[in-house]
């Protein structure tokens, strides 16, 4: 660059002609790089098989050629500084600064958005980025940029930014301290976002006994819906904190269920335990892997105590397999003439009273 400025001076003396000439050769190499450096990124990224890559490239056409332009501006505006004047030769540097900072903010914001959709269309890759978390993290990425862009901006400008921070500071612990239960909740809810114990469509039982299907996760609160079609709002601090089963959670969503009866003592267990085994076998909804076993459990008060063991596909169907079984089961049961037993006790009268004592 200084070898430039120097053979400008070397042609002509005139400030004015110097700083058309700076504009000049900027905007030739403006137009130099984002046909040659451009062009030869687009080539290696049109390798690939995602389409993000090209896309950003496309959009670093623009802040790049405005880059270098302004840049050329700026440079030019440096040799006509005594026509400008020091305040104006500020304000118009200012100006300029402004522009590449605004510039390349959007081109952030624009990628990052890209790259989230991108991130969001893989969530089998990106295992954090699901249709709740992508808006959250879009919004975050935008916060940071603006306030990077807002800071950037002042120091441009040769404000002193230093009272600011302070007075920032200060208005942040003040607001801490009057919604720090509000403040706890939203830690919470990035806390549960970013480790996941449980998504959208989960089906989870709460330590306090309720058992529902997660549908939304909020920064402030998850809302439950129960099997009663009752919606639960808990805040993220308390499911940040409190014990929750996940049926829905890991490799599968398939959810065990057990039925238990009784039989009658002297019934054949053999039969018993083929005929529980057939039922789960042909019932609807029914896994057929893992195959549905038959467990005799112990000695009751008056039955020999089964349980059969069957697998269903989704956690919301336990009622209604449990329900459909113990129809059935009955029903053959009945055809078996297979006895279920009732809780009955037997008295026994050692002897009766005489006539003379009962007068």
């Amino acid at each position: 660059m200084e070898t430039i400025l120097e053979l400008i001076d070397s042609i002509t003396p005139y400030a004015w002609v110097h700083a058309i000439i700076i504009v000049a050769i900027g905007l030739i190499v403006a137009k130099a790089v984002e046909k040659t450096l451009i062009t030869l990124i687009a080539k290696i990224a049109s390798r690939t098989d995602n389409a993000l890559d090209d896309e950003i490239v496309a959009g670093l056409q623009r802040p790049l050629f405005s880059t270098i332009a302004i840049t050329a501006l700026k440079l030019a505006s440096l040799r006509i500084e005594d026509a400008l004047g020091d305040d104006m030769l500020e304000i118009v540097g200012g100006l300029l600064d402004t522009i590449i900072i605004i510039v390349w903010v959007l081109f952030f914001l624009r990628a990052s958005g890209l790259f989230l959709s991108n991130m969001g269309r893989n969530q089998r890759r990106y295992l954090f980025a699901q249709p709740d978390t992508v808006p959250l993290l879009r919004n975050l990425v935008t916060v940071f940029l603006f306030l990077a862009a807002a800071y950037s901006i002042l120091v441009a400008w040769n404000i002193d930014v230093t009272g600011l921070v302070a007075s920032a500071g200060i208005v942040g612990l003040a607001l801490s301290f009057a919604a720090q239960d509000t403040l706890g909740n939203i830690f919470a809810g990035v806390a549960i976002l970013a480790d996941r114990p449980y998504k959208i469509g989960d089906y989870v039982v709460l330590e306090t006994g309720e058992r529902g299907e997660i549908t939304a996760i909020g920064l402030r609160s998850t809302r439950l819906m129960t099997r009663d079609d009752v919606e639960i709002v808990i805040p993220n601090g308390v499911m940040g904190s409190t014990k929750i089963v996940n049926e829905s959670g890991g490799g599968n969503t398939r959810y065990r269920i057990r039925t238990s009866v009784g039989v009658a003592y002297g019934s054949d267990i053999d039969q018993v335990i083929q005929v529980l085994e057939d039922v789960a076998s042909n019932s609807e909804g029914i896994c057929s892997e893992p195959t549905p076993r038959v467990r005799m459990r112990g000695f009751g008060a008056s039955s020999l105590d089964f349980e059969l063991l069957a697998w269903i596909g989704e956690p919301a169907e336990r009622g209604l397999r449990t329900h459909q079984l113990n129809c059935t089961i009955y029903r053959r049961f009945a055809e078996e003439k297979i006895v279920i037993p009732f809780p009955q006790q037997d008295v026994w009268v050692r002897e009766l009273p005489s006539a003379e004592g009962s007068a």
